[in-house]
């Protein structure tokens, strides 16, 4: 077979094409014979080798993005991985994520693997990672895949990109608006574990009592009050870590029930989510 002469040109087309090194995409397409197809194959392939390699890395560092869909009905909330604070930061790997995002608001997959087998640009999201990796350099994930489906939804991207929350509502109402975001941010802020008491996993109820139990016998408090106290202990947990029961953080002498109810009559969260880097 005729060996075809690589120029700078085809050189510079496949770096544009793939973000690829300029070494990487000449060998690539020296071992392809000028062909762009296969040489992008084998940049791909690398990249998979690379992930190979990192399998043991940690991708501790990375982008926490939500979004809405236009209508407001259904919020998507991901995380990107990767190793460092300096890839995080990288412009072109935000527009990556943000990239990602917008796919998750438009196709609507359901679970993360629905979402790597997404078409994108070309090839599949989960390609796509491996494309990342071979360009970075880096363990590239898409860690956390999150949906909301409710009468409205309403998300707060914290600056930075590594704290996101997301909030559904049962009522569409316009008026929810600056409330929701208001509601969105006490989640980012104050990472309550349920909704309210009866969303509390029972485990972590049993848990909280026997921690309560434990406290008042070693501050030598008699056995006969000492479930009573524990009761009284739980009780606190319920208003710190229960949204509904929490204080409002722009209002503390209203909790997050009272500021929905005075919103509008009946007005709940049905669900929420929150993601943050290192927690």
């Amino acid at each position: 077979m005729e060996t075809v002469t690589i120029t700078a040109a085809d050189v510079n087309k496949l770096r544009l094409q793939t973000g690829a090194g300029m070494m990487d995409c000449k060998k690539a397409l020296s071992e392809a014979n000028g062909d762009f197809e296969k040489a992008i194959d084998l940049l791909r392939k690398k990249g998979q080798k690379v992930a190979a390699n990192r399998v043991d890395r940690d991708a501790k560092e990375g982008i926490i993005m939500a979004a809405t869909t236009p209508d407001g009905k259904r919020g998507a909330m991901i995380t990107v991985s990767c190793e460092t604070d300096f890839v995080a930061k990288n412009n072109d790997f935000v527009k990556y994520t943000e990239d990602l995002l917008s796919l998750a608001i438009e196709k609507n997959p359901k679970t993360v693997d629905e979402f790597k087998a997404l078409p994108f640009k070309g090839i599949t999201v989960s390609d796509s990672l491996f494309d990342q990796i071979g360009k970075i350099g880096e363990k590239i994930e898409l860690s956390r895949f999150e949906v909301i489906e409710a009468p409205k939804v309403i998300v707060y991207n914290h600056p930075g990109n590594r704290l996101a929350s997301m909030v559904g509502f049962s009522s569409a109402s316009a008026s929810l608006d600056e409330v929701g975001k208001d509601v969105a941010m006490q989640i980012a802020a104050m990472n309550p574990v349920a909704v309210d008491k009866d969303d509390v996993d029972p485990a972590m109820l049993q848990r909280e009592i026997e921690i309560g139990k434990d406290q008042a016998r070693q501050e030598g408090k008699p056995e006969e009050m000492i479930e009573k106290i524990a009761m009284g202990k739980l009780n606190k947990f319920y208003k710190e870590c229960t949204l509904n029961n929490q204080s409002f953080i722009k209002e503390e002498k209203k909790t997050i029930s009272q500021l929905l109810e005075a919103t509008e009559k009946g007005l709940k969260v049905t669900s929420f989510k929150r993601i943050q880097l290192g927690a």
